[in-house]
C-alpha cells in the first residue's frame, strides 16, 4: 500500500468519520457546509483497506481449505442480533470497531468455500474470479456503455463469443444478468416479444390466451417469471417426466394438441438441462423436434447444466443443445466463476435482445457519439446498472484455460461417481436413483428402521431423519448438506460436488459423519 507523507492527520485507531474533516484558512461555506478539501481521511481509509484485506486473507481465504475449520459458527436469529450489533447510530464508529464487527460477520457467516460445504448448487473459492472481483468492487464500474466500462464491455463480449462456440452456434447474442431466474424471464419474454412484437408498445389486452410448456421438474423461476411479466400461472403447462426426472416428449406434444384445441396460443417450450433435485437433462434433440413442428420457441435452462458443455466428456448430455433459441447458463455453479455470474445467450443475431428490452434513453445511448456506438450494448439489459460479472469468468478461464476448465467439470463427476459407489457399499444408505450429474440424492436409514418393512409407517419414520440429522450437522459446524421431499419421496439428502478442493477423503467423512450423526435415530 503506497503512502502519502504530505497528507495530514495521521491514522489514529479511533477515527470517527465526523473527526475527518481537514482544517481549511479559508474556508468556502455554503449553506454551513465547508467546500474545501476532501472530508473523508483519505490516509485512515486506505489504512481501513489495507487491515480488512489482511483480516479477509487470513480468516477467509487462508482458511478456505482447512477441514478443521467449522462449515458455519451455528447462532439462533435472535442471538445471532445481539452478538452482531445490527443497530446503526446517529455518529460513525472507529475503525477498530469496525474491524472487530468485519470479524464477526466472517465468523458467523457459512464458509461456502469449505469443502464441506455442499448445500447448493455453488461451493468453492476460485481464487482468480475472487481477484476479479476485488477488483471490480474497487473499480465500481457500470456495464452499460463503452465510455463509463470499455474493458468489460470487451471482456464480455468475448466470453458470450466463446459460450456461444460450445453451445455450437455459428453466431448469436447475448448478456450477463443477476441470476439464472432473470435469464428464464429474459427469455420468457423474448419469446413473447417474437410471437407478438406489438405487446412491447400496446401491453397485455387484446392478446390471445398466451400459453407455455416446461418440465415438471423445472425451476421455480418459471412460475415466478409467468407471474412477472402477466402470463399467469395457470397458463404454465408442467409436463410430466419419466422416472429420472426428465420431460416425456410425447407428454409435451399431447399437452401442445390440447392447449391449441382449447383455443390458447402456445409459444414457448422451456427444457431443462440439470434439473435443480435430481439433475436431470431434458431429450433436447426430441424437445426439438416438437418445437419446431408447432413454431414454438425452444428455450434450454441450463443454469445448473450448460457447464458440461466445457467437458468433451459430459457435453453429450446436453445433446442438441444447438437447436435452442435460447439458453440460460450460469458460470458460477459448476464452473466457480462467483456469484453471480450468469448469462443469457440467444441464437438470433438480428439484434433482437435490443429491439425486445431498448428504451432509447438519449442522456444514456447517444447516437452521435465520437466512437462506434454498437459497443454501447446496456441497452439490451432490463437493468441500467450493471454489474461486469462476465469478468470473473474471464479471469478464471484465462488463468485455466478451456482444459483447465473441463478438468473441474471431470473431476466434480469422478467425485460424485465414488459417492455413488460408497453408498451402494455401506449399510444404512440408500440412492433414490443412478445420477447423471453432479447430484447425488439418497437416504440414510438409522439402525431402527432397517429392519422395518417399508410401509406407511416406515416412511413416516425416514422423513424425520433428514431434517433431525441437519440440525444436528449445523449446530456441529461439521457440514452443509441440502434435504428435501420431492413429488411423493419423502425427506432425503441432495449432495451437490462442486469445490475442486474436495477430495476422496471429504466424499467418506460425509458418509461417516451423517452415519454418527443419525446412528442413535
Amino acid at each position: 500500500m503506497s503512502s502519502h507523507p504530505d497528507r495530514e492527520c495521521p491514522l489514529d485507531g479511533d477515527t470517527r468519520p465526523q473527526d475527518m474533516i481537514p482544517s481549511k484558512k479559508s474556508a468556502v461555506l455554503v449553506d454551513g457546509v465547508v467546500l474545501n478539501g476532501p472530508t473523508t481521511d483519505v490516509r485512515a481509509g486506505e489504512k481501513f483497506v489495507e487491515e480488512a484485506c489482511r483480516l479477509i486473507m487470513e480468516e477467509v481465504v487462508l482458511k478456505a481449505t482447512d477441514v478443521s475449520e467449522k462449515v458455519c459458527e451455528w447462532r439462533p436469529p435472535e442471538q445471532l442480533k445481539q452478538l452482531l450489533d445490527l443497530e446503526v447510530r446517529d455518529t460513525g464508529e472507529p475503525h477498530h470497531r469496525l474491524l472487530e464487527l468485519c470479524q464477526d460477520v466472517i465468523r458467523y457467516s457459512v464458509k461456502t468455500n469449505h469443502p464441506r460445504f455442499f448445500n447448493q448448487l455453488y461451493a468453492g473459492l476460485d481464487y482468480y474470479s475472487l481477484v476479479a472481483r476485488f477488483m471490480t468492487e474497487a473499480l465500481n464500474p457500470s456495464v452499460y456503455t463503452y465510455e463509463v466500462s470499455p474493458v468489460f464491455l470487451l471482456v464480455e463480449e468475448a466470453v458470450l463469443k466463446k459460450m456461444i462456440e460450445f453451445i455450437g452456434w455459428k453466431e448469436g447474442d447475448g448478456i450477463f444478468n443477476p441470476g439464472g431466474s432473470v435469464s428464464n424471464m429474459y427469455a420468457m419474454n423474448l419469446a413473447r416479444y417474437k410471437y407478438c412484437p406489438e405487446i412491447k408498445e400496446k401491453g397485455l389486452s387484446g392478446l390471445p390466451r398466451l400459453i407455455l410448456f416446461t418440465s415438471a421438474e423445472c425451476h421455480y423461476s418459471m412460475k415466478k417469471a409467468a407471474s412477472f411479466l402477466g402470463i399467469g400461472t395457470e397458463n404454465v403447462c408442467f409436463v410430466e417426466t419419466d422416472g429420472r426426472g426428465k420431460m416425456i416428449p410425447a407428454e409435451l406434444e399431447r399437452q401442445i394438441w390440447q392447449a391449441s384445441k382449447e383455443g390458447a396460443a402456445p409459444f414457448l417450450v422451456c427444457a431443462t438441462s440439470g434439473t435443480t433435485v435430481l439433475g436431470a437433462f431434458d431429450p433436447l434433440d426430441e424437445i426439438a423436434d416438437i418445437c419446431e413442428r408447432h413454431g414454438l420457441w425452444l428455450h434450454v435452462d441450463a443454469s445448473w447444466g450448460g457447464s458440461a458443455l466445457m467437458s468433451r466428456k459430459y457435453r453429450k448430455l446436453l445433446q442438441g443443445i444447438h437447436r435452442a433459441d435460447s439458453v440460460a447458463w450460469n458460470p458460477h455453479k459448476m464452473l466457480m466463476a462467483g456469484i453471480q455470474c450468469c448469462a443469457l445467450l440467444v441464437k438470433d443475431k438480428s439484434d433482437l435482445l435490443k429491439k425486445c428490452y431498448s428504451a432509447k434513453a438519449s442522456y444514456l445511448f447517444q447516437q452521435d457519439k465520437f466512437y462506434d456506438i454498437s459497443y454501447d450494448t446496456g441497452d439490451k439489459s432490463i437493468q441500467c446498472s450493471r454489474r461486469p460479472d462476465a469478468f470473473k469468468f474471464w479471469m478464471t478461464w484465462k488463468a485455466l484455460g478451456t482444459l483447465g476448465l473441463e478438468e473441474r467439470v471431470n473431476r466434480a463427476l469422478a467425485l460424485s461417481r465414488y459417492l455413488v459407489e460408497e453408498i451402494k457399499k455401506r449399510e444404512g444408505f440408500k440412492l433414490l436413483l443412478e445420477p447423471e450429474y453432479a447430484n447425488i440424492c439418497f437416504w440414510y436409514i438409522p439402525p431402527s428402521l432397517r429392519e422395518m418393512e417399508e410401509g406407511p409407517e416406515f416412511w413416516e419414520k425416514l422423513n424425520l431423519v433428514a431434517p433431525a440429522i441437519k440440525e444436528r450437522m449445523m449446530k456441529k459446524g461439521s457440514l452443509m448438506l441440502g434435504y428435501q421431499p420431492h413429488r411423493g419421496k419423502v425427506n432425503f439428502f441432495r449432495q451437490v460436488v462442486i469445490n475442486p478442493q474436495v477430495s476422496r477423503e471429504d466424499m467418506d467423512f460425509l458418509l461417516d459423519e451423517i452415519d454418527l450423526l443419525g446412528r442413535d435415530m
